[in-house]
């Protein structure tokens, strides 16, 4: 084994060093850097970056909004019908996929808090790493936008979008009632969910900028994990006025088949608005702008 393991690590090493790893790993956009204050300490990252990696679905878009080339992201990012067509020649990595990053030749890495090899590609690049659901989905927006150094970009799409959120959710409350509920499901692995407030799916919107209100035992349900598993049987219980079905036509939807399901109110009323689950799990400004624009159509016909 040890004679395996030696010619390993000193292949890495020199891989490393070819695309001028270690600690003094200078970026591809040369020594102009400036102190990033991560969740994890200070990070020396570079001001205005042309290669990023990003190790992580939830935060593609962030970057893609505010216009910063990348060359790596996850599979799931590349799937998303909002983004494949301007992601179609962008490689797609893991956190595994050490080699594959260092031939991408980086000058800056983004991932979630608990990646794999972290200390691998902190050789590589300057790596950030976010927790997910630490902070909500504006303030992650500015986090991005400080890190990425688009502060100004990040603050003025937050702005804009506090408004014209506000403005449709006002109308939305005046066309279907201000004590009307609305209930968020998906199916997942041949399972049916429920969301609460802060778990993508548009639930960002509707409950926190539109201020609509959930099922109060959906509220209930959801408290802890944020999410709750239904079975059919007790559908009627969880579904609101309106539901909103972030469906995927790869997952087992044949519940919308049983008598439970067309005899809830929503489905009578035709209040179920079903959306394409792959553009509306996350919460990046671009799937925010979709779940808008789905919203403003849904309910307001518009």
């Amino acid at each position: 084994m040890k004679k395996l393991f030696v010619p390993i690590i000193l292949i890495l090493v020199m891989l490393l060093s070819a695309c001028g790893g270690g600690k003094e790993n200078p970026t591809a956009s040369g020594t102009d850097t400036f102190t990033y204050q991560s969740e994890n300490g200070p990070v020396q990252v570079p001001k205005n970056p042309q290669r990023v990696v990003v190790l992580t679905r939830f935060l593609t878009g962030n970057v893609m909004a505010l216009g910063v080339p990348m060359v790596g992201v996850d599979e799931m990012s590349k799937m998303n019908p909002n983004f494949e067509a301007k992601l179609k020649d962008i490689e797609a990595v893991t956190d595994e996929s050490v080699e594959k990053i260092i031939e991408l030749k980086p000058d800056l890495i983004i991932g979630q808090s608990d990646i794999k090899n972290i200390d691998k590609f902190k050789q590589i690049a300057p790596t950030v790493t976010y927790t997910y659901g630490k902070i909500d989905y504006l303030t992650q927006q500015l986090e991005i936008g400080k890190l990425l150094n688009k502060e100004k970009e990040a603050q003025a799409w937050v702005d804009d979008f506090q408004a014209r959120s506000k403005k449709a959710g006002e109308e939305i409350k005046a066309k279907i009632g201000e004590n009307a509920t609305v209930s968020v499901i998906e199916t997942f692995n041949k399972q049916l969910y429920v969301y609460g407030d802060n778990f993508g799916r548009g639930t960002e919107i509707l409950y926190q900028a539109f201020g609509l209100s959930m099922p109060e035992k959906v509220k209930e349900a959801t408290k802890q994990d944020g999410y709750f598993a239904l079975s059919t049987e007790v559908l009627k219980d969880y579904f609101g006025d309106y539901v909103i079905f972030s469906k995927n036509a790869d997952e087992d939807t044949s519940f919308q088949n049983t008598e439970t399901y067309k005899n809830t109110p929503a489905v009578k009323n035709n209040r179920v608005y079903e959306a394409n689950a792959k553009a509306f799990y996350f919460n990046d400004p671009l799937s925010m702008e979709y779940q808008l624009d789905f919203f403003i159509k849904s309910f307001l016909g518009k």
